[in-house]
This record gives C-alpha cells, sequence and structure tokens, in this order.
C-alpha cells in the first residue's frame, strides 16, 4: 500500500502515473508537476499559502459534517477527520474506524484512508501513514494536494485538455473580453487579483464593478474578491491578499486549489453555456437552411414567371401582314436566344445545384428534406422548360415558313401589277375604237381596210388571253396564300376580266357589222394585211420577252439560279431566228414600199391594218437588245449571291462538324472522370474545376459559330445540306455540358460536405468510393440490391443469406432506398455510410440543451431564450416557439420540445 523507497531516492508525494480518466488522469498531471524534492524544504512564503489555501478548502467540505479543522498537520494525525473528509467529498462510505488512542490505531485509520485513494486509480508513491501519523507537515500537504488534485481538478477538462490545462483553458476563455487581463499560469498571473474579479463579473456582473477596479491596487482588487467570493459565492478566503502581492511567485497549488472553487461555483453557468453553444449551432444550421430555401423559392419563382411570361410569346401564331414586320419578329427572337435565355439557362443550372446543395446540409444536420411550395419542385422546373424549348423550336420555324410566304406573296403582288399595268396599257381606248361606227361613211376600200384591222386586232386580242389568264391565275393564287391586301388585287383583277369580256362582246358586234358590208368592200392591200398579220404576233412576242426579261426573280440555292441561267441562255439561243423574223418582216414592208413607188401610188397614211410600223419593232427589238445584258448581269448578281450563301453554309458546317464532335466526345469524357476519379476530394474538385475551365475556354470557338449562324439567318439561309448539325442542336448540347460538369462539380462539393460535416476521414471517404465503382460494373452511378450487398459485405456488414442477414439487409434497403426504386445512389450511399460511421445532433439532445437553459423546467421563458442565447437566435425562437400548454404552464412559457421537434422531425423523437 505504501511504497517506501532507498533513502537516497527522490522523495515526492502525489500519484507518478496511472488514473481512471481519460485525456491525462491524476497521475499524468502529477507527472508533468514540478513536485518538491525530499531533500528540498519548502519556500516558507508557499508552505504559508498552501496551510492557509489547503485547509480553507478542507473546511469548505468538512463543515457540511458539522466540524473542521484548525492545524492541517495536526488535525489529520489520528486519521478520523481525513477519513470523514473523503467521505464528504466523495459520496461514499469508508471502512469503520478505529477508536482508539494508540499510534497502531491511528497509522490503521489513516490506512484505510489513503487505501481510498488508491482505489480512485490515485497510485500514492512516498506518502506513508507514519509520516501523517508524525505530523510531517511536507507530507500532510502532499496527501491534501493529491486529494484536491483528485476530487476537485481531475474532472475539469476543456477540449480534452489535461486537468490542468483544462482549467487554465477555462480561465482563460472566461477573461479574455476583460482588460489588463491575461491568465497564462495559476502564479504571477493572478497576484494583481483582476483575474479573480474577472472571472466574478463574468458570471455574476452584479457583484462586482470591475470598470472601478485600477491594476496598481493588487491588494484592494484581491480583498474585493475575496470578499465577494465568500459572502455571496460560498467559497471561503483561502489566501491573503498580502501574503500574495508580497510573494516574488505565488504558490501554484495553492492558486489552482482557490480557482477550481470558483470553476465548481459556476459549474451551473457552464453546464447552461454548454447547452446555449448546442443551441445556437442547431439554430444556425437551421437559419441557414431556411435562407437558402428562401432563396430557391425566390429564384424557382422568378424563373417560372419568366418561362410563363415567355411561353405564350412564343406560342404566338398570328402572323404579321408584310415580310417587315416578320423580319422584326425573328430579329426580336434572335435577341431572346442571343441576349435573354442564356441568364436563365444559368439561372436553372444554378436553382438544381442550391437544391442538391440544400437537400445534403438538411440531410447533414439530421433535417428533413426540403420540400418546395406546390409547382416549384425541379422537376415543374424542367417540364416547364421543356415546354418553352418546344415552344421555341416551333416559333422559330413558323417565323421561317411566314417569312417564306410573305416573300413568295411580295413577290406575287409584284408580278401580278406588273403584268395588270401592262394588259391594262394595251386595252387602254379599245373600248372606244370598237364602239366606232366609222363603217358606215366609210368607202369600200375603208371598209376592207376596217375588216383587215379588225382581223389583225382579234389576233392581237386571242394573243392577250394568255396573258389575262396568267393575271387571274396569279390573283387566285395570291387568294389561296391568303394575301393581306388580296381585296384590292381582286377588285383590279375583276375589273381586267369584265374588262375582257367586254372588248369580246364588242369585237364579235364589231365584225359582225364589218362583215355585213363586206361583200362591198375590196381586198385591201394583201402585202399590208400580211405584215400586219406577221407583226402582231412578233411584236407580241418582243413584248413577252421584255416582260420575261424584266420578270423578277427568288432563289434559295445555287441549282435555282443556275436553272434560270440556263433558261436564260436557251432564250439568248433563240434570238438570231427572231432577228431573222424581224428582218423577214421589215421586208414585206419595204416590198410595199417599192410598189407603191415602181408604180407612183401615193399611199396615204400609214398600214390600215395595224399600228406596229417598221419602228416600232425596231425599238423593241433594240429596247430587247438592251435587256439582254441587264438580265444576264442580275443572273450573274444573284448567281454571286448564291454562291457567296453556298460559302457560308461550307463555313458554318465546318465550324459545326468540329464543334459538335467536341461537345459529344467532351460529354463522354465527364461520364468517365465521374466514374473514374481517384486522389483526395480536393484534387478531385480542383480536376474537375480545371476541366470545367477548359470547356469555358472553349467558348469562343461557339461564339464564332453564333456569328457564322448570324450571317446565314441574315442572308437568308434555311437550309445546309453540308452537316448534320443545326445550331439548335449545338446550343443545346453546349447547355448540357455545362450543366453536367457544373453538377458533376456540384457532387463532389457534397461529398467534402458530407465528409467534413461528418467528420469522414479521406481514407474512409477513398474506401467508400472504391468500394462502390467496384460493384457498379456497368459504371451508371447507382448499385442493385445484389451489387449493393456484395459491396456491404466488402464493408464488413453481416449481410449473409440467412435470416439474420436478410433481415439486416432489408433494414438498410429501407434506408438507401426509401421510395423502392430498386436502385442505390452513390449519394445515399455516402450518406448512409455517414450516418453509420459518425455522430450527429439529434432531437433529444436539442431538447436537453433547451432543459438546461430552462432549469430543468418542461418550458422556457422569452426572458430566459433573450438572456441565454445571441439576440437574433432568441428572436427566432420566440418567433417560432408555440406556447406551452402543460398543466405546469407559466405565464409566457414556450414549448421547447415541440420547437426541437419541428427542427429534426417527428421521425427522430
Amino acid at each position: 500500500m505504501v511504497d517506501y523507497h532507498a533513502a537516497n531516492q527522490p522523495y515526492q508525494y502525489g500519484p507518478s502515473s496511472g488514473g481512471n480518466g481519460g485525456g491525462g488522469g491524476v497521475g499524468d498531471y502529477m507527472a508533468q508537476e514540478d513536485d518538491w524534492d525530499r531533500d528540498l524544504l519548502l519556500d516558507p512564503a508557499w508552505e504559508k499559502q498552501q496551510r492557509k489555501t489547503f485547509t480553507a478548502w478542507c473546511n469548505s467540505h468538512l463543515r457540511k459534517a458539522g466540524t473542521q479543522i484548525e492545524n492541517i498537520d495536526e488535525d489529520f494525525r489520528d486519521g478520523l477527520k481525513l477519513m470523514l473528509l473523503l467521505e464528504v467529498i466523495s459520496g461514499e462510505r469508508l471502512p469503520k474506524p478505529e477508536r482508539g488512542k494508540m499510534r497502531v490505531h491511528k497509522i490503521n485509520n489513516v490506512n484505510k484512508a489513503l487505501d481510498f485513494i488508491a482505489s480512485k486509480g490515485v497510485k500514492l508513491v512516498s506518502i506513508g501513514a507514519e509520516e501523517i501519523v508524525d505530523g510531517n507537515a511536507k507530507m500532510t500537504l502532499g496527501m491534501i494536494w493529491t486529494i484536491i488534485l483528485r476530487f476537485a481538478i481531475q474532472d475539469i477538462s476543456v477540449e480534452e485538455t489535461s486537468a490542468k490545462e483544462g482549467l487554465l483553458l477555462w480561465c482563460q476563455r472566461k477573461t479574455a473580453p476583460y482588460k489588463n487581463v491575461n491568465v497564462q499560469n495559476f502564479h504571477i498571473s493572478w497576484k494583481d487579483g483582476l483575474a479573480f474579479n474577472a472571472l466574478i463579473h463574468r458570471h455574476r456582473p452584479e457583484l462586482i464593478e470591475y470598470d472601478k477596479l485600477r491594476k496598481d491596487d493588487p491588494v484592494t482588487n484581491l480583498n474585493n474578491a475575496f470578499e465577494v467570493a465568500e459572502k455571496y459565492l460560498d467559497i471561503p478566503k483561502m489566501l491573503d491578499a498580502e501574503d500574495i502581492v508580497g510573494t516574488l511567485r505565488p504558490d501554484e497549488k495553492a492558486i489552482m486549489t482557490y480557482v477550481s472553487c470558483f470553476y465548481h461555483a459556476f459549474s451551473g453557468a457552464q453546464k447552461a453555456e454548454t447547452a446555449a453553444n448546442r443551441i445556437c449551432k442547431v439554430l444556425a444550421v437551421n437559419q441557414e437552411n431556411e435562407h437558402l430555401m428562401e432563396d430557391y423559392e425566390k429564384l424557382a419563382s422568378d424563373l417560372l414567371v419568366w418561362i410563363r411570361r415567355t411561353i405564350p410569346w412564343l406560342e404566338d401564331r398570328v402572323p404579321q401582314k408584310t415580310i417587315q414586320e416578320m423580319q422584326q419578329k425573328l430579329e426580336d427572337f434572335r435577341d431572346y436566344r442571343r441576349v435573354h435565355k442564356p441568364p436563365k439557362v444559368q439561372e436553372k443550372c444554378q436553382l438544381e445545384i442550391n437544391f442538391n446543395t440544400l437537400q445534403t446540409k438538411l440531410r447533414l444536420s439530421n433535417r428533413p428534406a426540403f420540400m418546395p411550395s406546390e409547382g416549384k419542385m425541379v422537376s415543374d422546373i424542367n417540364n416547364s422548360w421543356q415546354h418553352l424549348e418546344q415552344a421555341e423550336k416551333g416559333f422559330e420555324e413558323w417565323l421561317l415558313n411566314v417569312i417564306r410566304r410573305l416573300e413568295r406573296l411580295d413577290h406575287l403582288a409584284e408580278k401580278f401589277g406588273q403584268k395588270a399595268s401592262i394588259h391594262e396599257a394595251w386595252t387602254d381606248g379599245k373600248e372606244a375604237m370598237l364602239k366606232q361606227k366609222d363603217y358606215e361613211t366609210a368607202t369600200l376600200s375603208d371598209i376592207k381596210a376596217l375588216i383587215r384591222k379588225h382581223e389583225a386586232f382579234e389576233s392581237d386580242l386571242a394573243a392577250h388571253q394568255d396573258r389575262v389568264e396568267q393575271i387571274a391565275a396569279i390573283a387566285q393564287e395570291l387568294n389561296e396564300l391568303d394575301y393581306y391586301d388580296s381585296p384590292s388585287v381582286n377588285t383590279r383583277c375583276q375589273k381586267i376580266c369584265d374588262q375582257w369580256d367586254a372588248l369580246g362582246s364588242l369585237t364579235h358586234s364589231r365584225r359582225e357589222a364589218l362583215e355585213k358590208t363586206e361583200k362591198q368592200l375590196e381586198t385591201i392591200d394583201q402585202l399590208h394585211l400580211e405584215y400586219a398579220k406577221r407583226a402582231a404576233p412578233f411584236n407580241n412576242w418582243m413584248e413577252s420577252a421584255m416582260e420575261d426579261l424584266q420578270d423578277m426573280f427568288i432563289v434559295h440555292t445555287i441549282e435555282e439560279i443556275e436553272g434560270l441561267i440556263a433558261a436564260h441562255d436557251q432564250f439568248k439561243s433563240t434570238l438570231p431566228d427572231a432577228d431573222k423574223e424581224r428582218e423577214a418582216i421589215l421586208a414585206i414592208h419595204g416590198e410595199a414600199q417599192r410598189i407603191a413607188e415602181s408604180n407612183h401610188i401615193k399611199l396615204l397614211g400609214s398600214n390600215p391594218y395595224t399600228t406596229v410600223t417598221p419602228q416600232i419593232i425596231n425599238s423593241k427589238w433594240e429596247k430587247v437588245q438592251q435587256l439582254v445584258p441587264k438580265r444576264d448581269d442580275a443572273l450573274l448578281e444573284e448567281q454571286s449571291k448564291q454562291q457567296s450563301n453556298e460559302r457560308l453554309r461550307r463555313q458554318f458546317a465546318s465550324q459545326a462538324n468540329i464543334v459538335g464532335p467536341w461537345i459529344q466526345t467532351k460529354m463522354e469524357e465527364i461520364g468517365r472522370i465521374s466514374i473514374e476519379m481517384n486522389g483526395t476530394l480536393e484534387d478531385q474538385l480542383n480536376h474537375l474545376k480545371q476541366y470545367e475551365q477548359s470547356i469555358v475556354d472553349y467558348k469562343p470557338n461557339l461564339d464564332l459559330l453564333e456569328q457564322q449562324h448570324q450571317l446565314i439567318q441574315e442572308a437568308l439561309i434555311f437550309d445546309n445540306k453540308h452537316t448534320n448539325y443545326t445550331m439548335e442542336h449545338i446550343r443545346v448540347g453546349w447547355e448540357q455540358l455545362l450543366t453536367t460538369i457544373a453538377r458533376t462539380i456540384n457532387e463532389v462539393e457534397n461529398q467534402i460536405l458530407t465528409r467534413d460535416a461528418k467528420g469522414i476521414s479521406q481514407e474512409q471517404m477513398q474506401e467508400f468510393r472504391a468500394s462502390f465503382n467496384h460493384f457498379d460494373k456497368d459504371h451508371g452511378g447507382a448499385l442493385g440490391p445484389e451489387e449493393f450487398k456484395a459491396c456491404l459485405i466488402s464493408l464488413g456488414y453481416d449481410v449473409e443469406n440467412d435470416r439474420q442477414g436478410d433481415a439486416e439487409f432489408n433494414r438498410i434497403m429501407s434506408v438507401v432506398d426509401p421510395n423502392n426504386s430498386g436502385i442505390v445512389t452513390f449519394q445515399a450511399f455516402i450518406d448512409f455510410m455517414s450516418r453509420e460511421t459518425t455522430d450527429t445532433d439529434t432531437a433529444d439532445q436539442v431538447i436537453a440543451s433547451f432543459k438546461v437553459l430552462a432549469g430543468d423546467k418542461n418550458f422556457i421563458t422569452a426572458e430566459e431564450l433573450r438572456r441565454e442565447l445571441p439576440p437574433d437566435q432568441a428572436e427566432y425562437c420566440i418567433a417560432r416557439m408555440a406556447p406551452y400548454q402543460g398543466p405546469d404552464a407559466a405565464p409566457g412559457a414556450l414549448d421547447y420540445k415541440s420547437f426541437s421537434t419541428a427542427l429534426y422531425g417527428e421521425s427522430d423523437l
């Protein structure tokens, strides 16, 4: 029991090793202490301080049993009060003491006390009952210090430090806000008395006027603290102010003993502070999660409002009347694609990331999963987005179709106007001519001339029949295509048709009148008649040729313009024959002139059978000759334009055929990276962010493609046979690429959040990922039940195919796959392993913490919350706690249990 050392060995009191506590027990602490050497004497000042302090400490406990000591090295010699002291401070019964007065009785009693101390895990070294019985002051003080260490200091631990370090850390934290206080040890840091006053003021500010204390008046400071502690805190005065001030280095053990009394006196406040810290931590998590929920709701609402506002615009299929108005709608659509939509794509991606991060944080803090307001789930956003993109695709296709239709309508309307104008110019005055009664007073030769002239007119009229039919056909087509100005077209067309019918009727009537007198007429000059008959169709041919040469055209491909050029070349090949016909017609006219001149016949006026003179024929032929090269130039210009369009197509296709496969390759690489990631999560995150940056750096290639696409649209190019990639495909692929890499990065960030919040080591996380990937044979990012069971077995879980193993596996599956989907995702697997390997705050812990703040009541008041918690968190609780309805309710009582239940969800209680 008692360890006697040889005379030449150092003689120490106090335990040297052992102890039944963690974090450095009494033995560990004493091994670090600079204890007295047996061959050295105590410093007289220190011995005086220890006698006074240890005596007061013992009496603070002995008075609970109705006794005390006067002389510490005398009053413990018989062992009776020593055994009584141990019973009071331990709350246990010691063996019955011996009441005899002999030395052996005293030694036996002291040994019973020393045996009890040793039973508490303290190995006594060099302290024997004989020295205590003999009144050895040094050994007695050493024994009392051992008792103080074991029963007053050993259990003090702050942040898993040793007892002495824990007590010192507690003092430093409590006095940190006070000026002129810097606690670094248990001797000179306490000489000016400010540290003692600061400890009291920190816990009981109404007892100390700290601001009035002066650092240069240590005696007053010390006495003030000692008197207040004795009067109001029931801590006996264990030190003398004068002794502390007068000593160069106050005794460390005496200071520690006295300070430990303050620690125990304020332990209730410490317990409340711990509870308050726990509640603050939980509330901070909840407040942050609520902010994230509010941010999600606002972002989701804003995005849905924009989508719902945009879709009706995209679904508006009411066409404008003119091509200019439709081109403005197309330009508005391009602005939407370039300017308005890209930020919303980013918002949608960010919304999904925020939602995943929030759910991860809720899981990590044992909170119920976040359920957005009705209609604001990520799936709702995605459905609305798909609706938007469907409307967008249909809108663009509709715009282009309407523009094509309006182009054709404008072309047809202009063609109608051109043909109508030519026809109207030809018919001008024809009705008046047909209504003339000139044949009534004409001579026979004049009548014959009139008949021939009328025949020529009928020939001309028949030649114009084709134009009238073309005008009617164009008007009909404009009506069928719903041309906006169809009423005016129809009116004009109807007028032409009515006039044409009138001309036909008048022509028939005039012919009848002329034929009635035809028998009285002579045959007019056949040569003039032949000229008129050949000149009229030739003149009509030239007019048609001029009309065709001036006809507008619209093409969209190089093949179409080449077809027009070929047709024009074919026309030009007929010009030599036409020129021969012209020369033959002019020769007929020349022959008539020659005969008249040779027979001295004086011809009065022009050819009576036609108004088409040789001058008109030559003038129109010259006009045809001038229009041919102009038509050449127009066709070549259009050919150049179509060649330019073809270059734009090839230029776009060349870039698109690079960008498209690049995006597809990057998508495949991301899928491979997300499965084959090695190294720490931070390494993976850095690698993914570098990979993301490489994708962002590729954006100029996409911008170049957008510029080329813009040129194609401005040129009204509607197809491209050189590539299967449209700008829409490229845009969608790019958005998917950005979203996929952002989601992959977010998954790793969530794994880091899980690891850090749950205290999972990097090695554990790598082991979890390696096990999961090993059994994820198809690299799909999820495990089937059998694959998951094999994964669990590889990690040491007993889920073999027996009754107990099946039950355990079913339990685990209900956790990782609550919806019975038949697959286990990597995130669900990590969450499960996190819960299996780490501890987290629970609703029961939060309720217990509130109960501490409430003074063990079943309810808490607003005043208590404001006193114990920071202002913002106190008001947060007050605003959300329901009134307490229990039978012991007091005015203003709040129900903290239901509040804690709401934080974690009913299932955790």
